[in-house]
């Protein structure tokens, strides 16, 4: 099991991750992405996945890296 871990704080908006991967982040009412069905976790939104998928690519195409993939 993997984790996604999401530092929406320093998300800038730009989008990339809900177009590599929509089905997993969207952008909400502020302009930043979210983490569909994440939960908020001391300031960092996360999410526990069976398979990485798209996830990997959005999080390598972050252009501040807020995203990233850990074991769970």
């Amino acid at each position: 099991m993997k984790k996604i871990i999401f530092e929406r704080e320093k998300c800038i908006g730009c989008g990339t991750c809900t177009v590599i991967c929509p089905s997993f982040w969207e952008m909400k009412e502020d302009g930043r992405a979210g983490l569909k069905e994440g939960v908020e976790k001391g300031g960092v939104v996360e999410r526990e996945i069976e398979d990485t998928g798209c996830n990997e690519e959005a999080a390598q195409s972050c252009p501040l890296q807020c995203i990233r993939i850990e074991e769970a």
